[in-house]
């Protein structure tokens, strides 16, 4: 079934890169019958490094190719090629040994090693292991090489020198580096963890030659690699007619229309698969790893108006103010009916919600993805890529925006069903995050403009004209004159304008003048705007279509849709696939501790140290080193080794030693050991019992008057330490505070209103009690349970130290403002003296101009109470 398809694969690719710390600023599913069996699923990231960091630099004779990072098995063996065939009923069990296996903790120790400047530089060429496997990844680096196929580490015995050459087995990247630098670079993967091995050298003998055994196996000359196999031709013939689309509702909608319906034509337009929310699937994927996230991917104070883009500073652990924007671009239907036409409006809307978010059309590239059905050699079926690829290079050549890279498959076919022909454009552009705006309406009064794309009777758009606009909209941007705008997708103008009110409960009175089947039409890359006169956009003829306002209602020619049917047709579609709320049991009592601090520094410090563990699976550690720098700390950030006995007794001995010269200890969040075995947290808990690590601990907290904080991750170690709340190390008993799975069964990531309940710990000098933040909440097991005897302890102690709360800052169990079910909506808690505090929120995911399209303070002022109690 299509939802067991759907639900599979997301849960899948959202676990592997939320264990990564790749934040997901947008995700959406595209719905179209010939998807049923083959579902669309794709995507980019953004990279970035510093150019310094950069070298680019030819091998020579006498380098070596290391490989890093994961093992070789027998995973992905044909995995390239398996996805590129056609699919029938018999596949799974021919083709499910092609699929490679995911290692993300892994994957995340490579990152952390390429943040390191003086391994990039070490770099001549780097490749990943993709298609192809080793016999790509480090055939590709030079024109010699000779590969030892004896030193690819491998899973397990057994595996013969095919095997061995093409497995597409995961996390595994090859360098290359002077033969002088190869242990430096070594030695440097040991520091992260990872495991580094020489498999090849570079030669001047112009073949790639592969020995295994001792034995010359391979033995390719590079004339013949570089021939680019067999010339192939076919024919193609393209197929065009008259485009309809523009004009055409779906059936739902178009009964309505003709009644002039607009309340009944409304609801079933925003309740159609690619115009409704889909809020419970976006929610499974952490949208704020790495503290840059400048558009929550849901706006607004109830988080229901989708982005129309992503916007995320980079990377960096100083102050940037640097962002790129990314936007996508696709309608099925359109490239259904014309796949050329389809892929001229792909790239030119991925182009417009780029620029409509703040970014100037000059710095836009594209890159281009494809999905076709089998083409069998069928001159019509090898014209649907012709034609799409065809409109596509008119966009970019009329536009003059080109695509770097991209992605295709022609495996698009499960027996005799086909995908539509699907050519999504992707746009990346680099602004100010200052400049960003968003597509939220949070003023009543509001007026707002429809600015119309100009189209020729054959529906191609006229470049010329959209280039101007979106150089002029760009200008009234930057300058701060237009704050809101939205991009017209399907669903039409209604449907663009009631998601942006939705997110904060605005209602919108549409001016009576306009048509009810034009709002509804999808004129692809109309914007709207919302402008204090036109006369700012004069020569583009905007049109008036109506203003905001505070009455929670939608009119049209004394017509009303309320705001609940509206949130209803909306938010109903897909809640029983991807759910946004779980049942919720029992009550939670809103907590207010006045009691004041009880821990004081005996001694003051001029300099304060911070030590930050990094186990395998730790992904916060950036974000929270970085908070603690701004704070006027100075991070100490030891990274765990375990790849054997010996390196785990030395991590925890430098451990140990480290934290004799730190005044905190900070546990950041991710997934430690991939909360594996038996749950989050577990892994950091087992290793800090360790005798002298426990020892340190304790002499921090009560010999030298230290604070410990743990966030997510973090907090689930301290409870399973013991340290929560009984401020010792201690054993469990069954009844002891645990954390577990949040109540919907999934990862939730999300803004939650935080209340402080208690101002006991130092950790929140800076705030009072009653004071209410919007944090970031990111995880799949952040429920606090405690008995009720326990429970009474910690109200009476004020250790329960924040609270979830609703829109009306009351604690509360029920969902969505109680993301995971906690017990008395217990969103973090203290030990007994205050100086150990544990949260499951990310209150190191603040910065300025983050979140921007979610309303609230989110600087709890956490990490500056902490250092400031030492000064």
């Amino acid at each position: 079934p299509q939802r067991v398809i759907s639900k599979t694969a997301a849960a899948g690719f959202s676990s592997y890169g939320n264990q990564i710390g790749l934040a997901t600023g947008m995700v959406r599913e595209v719905y179209h019958p010939g998807y049923v069996a083959k579902r669309l699923e794709t995507g980019f990231v953004v990279g970035a490094a510093p150019a310094a960091n950069v070298v680019r630099s030819a091998p020579e004779a006498g380098d070596v190719v290391l490989l890093i990072g994961g093992e070789t098995g027998r995973d992905g063996c044909g995995g390239a090629t398996g996805s590129s065939k056609a699919h029938t009923e018999n596949s799974l069990g021919t083709c499910g040994a092609e699929v490679q296996k995911g290692n993300p903790l892994t994957e995340r120790k490579i990152q952390r090693l390429f943040r390191n400047s003086e391994v990039t530089r070490l770099i001549k060429r780097c490749n990943d292991f993709g298609a192809g496997g080793v016999a790509v990844a480090i055939g590709e680096l030079s024109p010699g090489l000779d590969i030892d196929l004896d030193a690819v580490p491998k899973k397990y015995f057994g595996l013969s020198a095919t095997e061995l050459a093409i497995s597409e087995s995961q996390e595994r990247m090859a360098v290359v580096t002077t033969a002088a630098d190869a242990e430096k670079m070594i030695a440097y993967c040991a520091q992260e963890n990872l495991t580094a091995t020489r498999v090849a050298t570079v030669t001047d003998r112009a073949a790639m030659r592969m020995f295994y055994n001792g034995m010359l196996v391979v033995d390719l000359p590079r004339k013949f690699l570089d021939s680019n196999g067999v010339r192939q031709h076919t024919d193609a013939v393209i197929k065009e007619g008259a485009v309809k689309f523009f004009a055409t509702l779906p059936k739902e909608v178009e009964q309505h229309v003709k009644k002039n319906d607009f309340a009944s034509a409304a609801k079933a337009m925003l309740a159609q698969h690619n115009v409704c929310s889909q809020k419970g699937l976006g929610e499974t994927f952490d949208s704020t790893i790495g503290a840059g996230s400048v558009l929550m991917p849901f706006g607004g104070k109830y988080q229901l108006t989708p982005a129309n883009c992503m916007a995320a500073t980079l990377p960096t652990l100083g102050l940037t103010d640097t962002t790129t924007v990314c936007a996508y671009g696709f309608d099925p239907v359109l490239s259904s009916e014309s796949p050329y036409t389809g892929a001229q409006y792909a790239v030119l809307l991925s182009v417009i919600k780029t620029v409509a978010a703040g970014v100037p059309l000059s710095s836009v590239r594209l890159t281009l993805q494809e999905f076709f059905e089998r083409m069998n050699s069928d001159p019509e079926r090898w014209g649907k890529p012709a034609g799409a690829l065809l409109g596509a290079l008119d966009a970019q050549l009329k536009l003059g925006l080109g695509a770097i890279g991209g992605k295709d498959s022609m495996s698009g076919s499960f027996e005799k069903i086909d995908v539509p022909p699907t050519l999504i454009s992707f746009a990346l552009g680099v602004t100010k995050s200052g400049v960003v705006i968003d597509n939220v309406l949070k003023d009543v009064g509001t007026p707002l403009f429809r600015l119309r794309l100009k189209r020729d009777k054959y529906s191609n758009p006229d470049y010329e004209y959209a280039t101007e606009l979106l150089k002029l909209l760009y200008g009234e941007i930057a300058r701060g004159r237009v704050k809101f705008a939205t991009v017209v997708e399907e669903g039409g103008v209604l449907s663009a304008v009631v998601k942006s009110a939705l997110g904060n409960r605005l209602g919108f009175a549409f001016d009576e003048k306009t048509d009810l089947k034009d709002l509804l039409t999808p004129a692809l890359g109309d914007i709207v705007v919302a402008l204090s006169s036109p006369d700012d956009f004069i020569g583009y003829d905007p049109e008036y279509i109506g203003a905001v306002t505070g009455d929670s209602e939608f009119t049209y020619g004394g017509q009303t849709l309320s705001q609940e049917d509206a949130v209803e047709a909306f938010t109903g579609t897909f809640e029983s696939v991807y759910r946004t709320v779980a049942p919720a049991e029992g009550k939670a009592e809103t907590v207010s501790y006045t009691g004041g601090q009880t821990a004081f520094v005996t001694r003051k410090k001029r300099k304060v140290k911070v030590l930050i563990p990094v186990f395998p699976g730790t992904n916060c550690e950036y974000d929270t080193a970085k908070r603690f720098m701004l704070a006027g700390a100075e991070p100490v950030v030891c990274v765990i080794a375990n790849r054997n006995a010996d390196e785990l007794n030395e991590s925890l001995s430098n451990v140990a030693a480290q934290m004799k010269n730190c005044q905190i200890l900070m546990f950041p969040g991710g997934f430690s050991g991939g909360d594996e075995p038996d749950g989050s947290g577990k892994f950091i808990a087992t290793a800090f019992r360790c005798g002298k690590v426990a020892d340190a601990i304790d002499n921090l907290l009560y010999k030298r008057d230290g604070l410990v904080l743990g966030i997510c991750n973090g907090f689930q170690a301290l409870v399973k330490l013991g340290l929560l709340p009984s401020g010792k190390i201690c054993d469990l008993t069954e009844n002891s505070p645990t954390l577990t799975f949040n109540n919907i069964s999934r990862h939730v990531s999300t803004i939650a209103n935080v209340r402080v309940a208690s101002n006991l710990s130092p950790w929140f000098a800076a705030v009072q009690t009653g004071d209410i933040y919007k944090v970031a909440v990111s995880h799949g097991e952040g429920k606090f349970i405690v008995d009720e005897p326990q429970l009474k302890a910690l109200i009476a102690n004020g250790q329960i130290a924040t609270q979830y709360v609703d829109d009306k800052g009351q604690a509360t169990m029920q969902s969505p403002f109680n993301p995971n079910g906690s017990v008395c909506a217990i969103e973090g808690i203290t030990s007994r003296d205050g100086r150990i505090l544990g949260k499951m929120g990310h209150s190191e995911r603040i910065g300025e101009h983050l979140m921007k399209n979610v309303p609230g303070d989110a600087d709890m002022h956490i990490f500056e109470s902490g250092v400031k109690y030492f000064k």
